[in-house]
């Protein structure tokens, strides 16, 4: 797939493209996004205990 920069669209394309998004209904668990939020605090141990928590899940 060639995709253009999001920084070469007009406002009508982004906003299709963020209508489209919103379609997926990606809905994430509060526990991944503590996770994620953990690593981008410099928590990797932590971050890393609740990941060993999820991985029966997947």
């Amino acid at each position: 797939m060639n995709e253009r920069s999001p920084f070469s669209l007009s406002p009508d394309e982004l906003r299709q493209r963020f209508e489209r998004a919103l379609d997926l209904e990606c809905d994430l668990d509060p526990m991944i996004l503590r996770a994620r939020q953990l690593r981008q605090q410099g928590s990797n141990p932590q971050a890393r205990c609740l990941e060993q928590e999820l991985l029966p899940l997947f």
